[in-house]
Order: structure tokens, then C-alpha cells, then sequence
């Protein structure tokens, strides 16, 4: 039997709770029918459960309906309008005709930096903070320097600490040759599609149909696999976003809008727009937030002259009162202010430990304290956000993102063979070069 993740319904009710706690509804009369039924709590790293679960998925069904009848009573508003009148401090969009074109050097250098701060990130990901700590350590690479390695570390960790199994045999300092797949670079070259083909007044259907097309099912998790089965299903959006999908505040969405950032460049207002409309089409609330957050990073990346200039332009266009604009802007405080870095992390993982592995809330808290903290170095941003112990493919490319854009390029320890491998239709091979220009080429239209 094939239990497949992220879909069935026995294994979302665990995860529909722990996000009913989080976003402040009463679901204790469910949460006590599911487990006298014999129903799990939400399994802290895995995506499908034993085959034995099978046999509560009708119970599960409708307890997912009952949950998704419930209002959250925060003010997290999903809708464009609401968010903009909920944002004080909203930037002025770019006047109409304003030139766009901006140093080909920092475009260039925010798709490399993307690339190095997820190949990072691969192999560990999946490990705690603890185990990433551990085999740093013993291969002498603490703090974080270079390309994680095999090469001498002992038996012992490796078996505790065993690495990402399909990310190991390409991201590891030995085996590394050009930039492999992964979804965290699959996603830009989506947006860089449908802008090519849309242009700019592309539509949330446009990237729903260009999923359909070019992204194969089995490329996609958590809520983005969700929001697939749904636009299988004959459901039309917002409800792709939010029909029986637990991880609709989950990181998918942030992973996806670098490139309206890029195209935008100095006009974080434009890129958010973009980022809204093409997160609605998995996300909600804090998950549409957490990517409108990274395009107005990644718009402001390649104008400013400081991290801490960016991360607030990122902040421009977040609701003050949700809980995204709370942690990043705790994060922000805390890196400001502590000179060791593993402290800050810390206060994180003591403040949003609750939250899963791959949730925007704590992913973009370590983004944000770690570019604040890193202070435009590059080596220091992408560690910090994979020694964070979270997402760490994930959180490394938006970290990289930023910085190579900041530094008008990457330092030579993180450059790769300039080919990048991927399952989408014509891009196998593409090199960060040419897609710099594809870039480029978009910004002046």
C-alpha cells in the first residue's frame, strides 16, 4: 500500500489542530473525538503515518470539515486590499514608466547566492540544530565555512545524524558538480515562466495553470502538493489554498517569489502584489505574509546599501499585528543586540520550538535575524540560517538570495559548475548566467 504525504486525510487532522492552536481557535471538543478514536497528533517530521491509519480516514474527513468551520479570531486578513490597509507603512509603488534596470552584477549575485545557500542547506536538512552543530564540528567546520563533507566524520554521528538521503550523493563538498534540483530552485524558474509568458499582469489561474503544464506532482509538498490535488479536484482558488490544507502558513509559499523581488527592484510594493498572487493559490494569512515578505527583501536586496535596510522594506509589508511582523521583528531585535549569534538562535528556538520544522513564523524569523546579524557578510548569512536547524535548504536560499544580491556577487568558495539541473521543460542544464539575463530582461519590460 503507498501512503502517500502530505494529502490523506488521516494525516492532516493532527496538523489541522496544532494549526487551530496556533492561530487561536477553540478545537478542544475535536481534538478529543480524534484521539479517542485512536487519531494521532501531528508526527513532528514525517508526512504520512502507518498504513493502519487508513481505517479513521472517513472520521477524519469530517472532523477536517467541522475545524475548517471554524474562524480563526485573529486579525490576519488574506485578501490584498486587507493586507495593504492593514500595513501603516506600505510603500509607494514605483511610478509607472521609472527605470528598472539596475547593476547586472547584483542580478547575478542574488541567483548565485539562491543556489549556494540552498545546496548548503540540502544535505542537512531534515537534521536538528543540534546534529548540524555535531558535524560541523567534527569536520572541522564550525562555524560554518564551507560545503558540508563526509570526509572524516565518524561513524557514530553519521549514524545519529544520518544525511538527507536524496541530497547527499550531489551537495556534499566531494560530490558537488553544478547546481542539483531541488525545489527552493525549481519555484524561481516557475515565476521567471510565467512572467515570460504572462508578463507582469500574470494572474493567480496563470500559475495554477502553468503547475499543471511544467511541475510534476511528485516535485511538489505540504501545501503546494495540496493545493495540486485540489486544482485536480475541479477546486478553483482561494479555496486551492485552503480545502482540507493544514500547512496553508507553512514556508512553500516565501520559497517561490525571489524573482518578483528581482524584477522590481527597489519597489517592494510591486513585488508583494506579485507574491500575493501567486501565494493565494496555496496559502493564507501568515503563509501569503512570510512571501510578500521575501519579494519586498529580494526588490529592496538589489538597490540597498544594508541588510538591515532590507529587512525592513521586508517588513514594510507585513501587518504589524500579525504574528510574522511579532517574530521577525522580536529576531531583529535580538540580532541587533547579541554579539553570539548561537544566543540569538536560541531565544528563537525557545520562542517558536512548537512550530513545525518548515512554518513561515520561524523560518522567516531566522531569515531576518541572521541578515541582520551576518551584516551583508555572505558566509556568515547562509550559515546562520542553516545552522539554525530549521528549514535549512529553504531558509539558506532566501538567506543567500539577499546577501549575493547585497554583495553584487558571491565569494568563490560557493561558486559551482554554472549548470543547473532541474525536471522542468526546458531549463535542465540553464545556467545562473543566462538566467540572470532572462531576469534583466524582464525588469525593463
Amino acid at each position: 500500500m503507498i501512503r502517500l504525504t502530505w494529502v490523506q486525510p488521516e494525516d492532516l487532522v493532527g496538523h489541522e489542530l496544532r494549526q487551530a492552536a496556533e492561530d487561536g481557535r477553540d478545537v478542544r471538543g475535536i481534538a478529543e473525538r480524534w484521539h479517542a478514536a485512536g487519531g494521532h497528533d501531528a508526527p513532528p517530521r514525517a508526512g504520512a503515518s502507518e498504513p493502519g491509519a487508513l481505517r479513521l480516514r472517513p472520521l477524519a474527513e469530517r472532523l477536517l470539515d467541522e475545524l475548517a468551520a471554524i474562524p480563526s479570531p485573529l486579525d490576519e486578513p488574506s485578501e490584498l486590499a486587507a493586507i495593504i490597509a492593514a500595513c501603516p507603512d506600505w510603500p509607494a509603488p514605483a511610478a509607472p514608466g521609472a527605470p528598472r534596470q539596475v547593476d547586472p552584477a547584483r542580478v547575478l549575485g542574488a541567483w548565485q547566492g539562491r543556489a549556494a545557500g540552498c545546496v548548503l542547506g540540502k544535505p542537512v536538512e531534515k537534521i536538528p540544530r543540534a546534529g548540524i552543530r555535531e558535524i560541523a564540528e567534527a569536520t572541522g567546520n564550525w562555524p560554518i565555512t564551507g560545503w558540508f563533507t563526509a570526509r572524516g566524520l565518524p561513524d557514530a554521528i553519521a549514524e545519529q545524524w544520518p544525511w538527507n538521503r536524496r541530497s547527499a550523493v550531489n551537495s556534499l563538498a566531494e560530490n558537488i558538480d553544478g547546481v542539483p534540483e531541488d525545489d527552493d530552485l525549481n519555484y524561481p524558474l516557475l515565476a521567471l515562466s510565467v512572467l515570460e509568458r504572462h508578463g507582469r499582469g500574470f494572474t493567480t489561474d496563470d500559475v495554477a495553470k502553468l503547475w499543471l503544464d511544467e511541475l510534476p506532482a511528485g516535485r511538489t509538498f505540504t501545501a503546494e502538493r495540496v493545493a495540486y490535488r485540489n486544482l485536480l479536484a475541479g477546486a478553483e482558488v482561494p479555496e486551492t489554498a485552503t480545502y482540507r490544507n493544514p500547512f496553508r502558513e507553512w514556508i512553500g509559499a516565501l520559497i517561490r517569489t525571489d524573482v518578483y523581488g528581482w524584477v522590481n527592484p527597489g519597489d517592494p510594493a510591486t513585488a508583494a502584489e506579485y507574491a500575493w498572487r501567486d501565494a493565494r493559490l496555496t496559502h493564507t494569512a501568515n503563509g501569503i505574509y512570510g512571501a510578500m515578505f521575501a519579494a519586498a527583501l529580494c526588490a529592496s536586496s538589489l538597490v540597498a546599501s544594508s541588510a538591515a535596510e532590507v529587512v525592513e522594506a521586508g517588513l514594510s509589508v507585513v501587518p504589524p499585528r500579525s504574528r510574522l511582523y511579532q517574530a521577525v521583528r522580536q529576531a531583529v531585535e535580538d540580532a541587533s543586540k547579541e554579539a553570539d549569534f548561537e544566543r540569538v538562535v536560541d531565544r528563537l528556538h525557545e520562542r517558536h520550538g512548537a512550530l513545525h520544522w518548515v512554518h513561515t513564523i520561524n523560518n522567516a524569523a531566522l531569515l531576518a535575524a541572521t541578515l541582520i546579524h551576518g551584516r551583508g557578510d555572505f558566509t556568515a548569512t547562509i550559515a546562520g540560517a542553516v545552522a539554525g536547524g530549521w528549514d535549512t535548504d529553504s531558509a539558506g536560499a532566501t538567506a543567500g538570495s539577499v546577501a549575493g544580491a547585497l554583495n553584487g556577487g558571491v565569494p568563490e568558495r560557493w561558486m559551482m559548475r554554472d549548470s543547473l539541473a532541474t525536471s522542468l521543460t526546458g531549463f535542465d542544464g540553464i545556467g545562473l548566467v543566462e538566467l540572470a539575463r532572462r531576469t534583466q530582461a524582464i525588469q525593463q519590460s
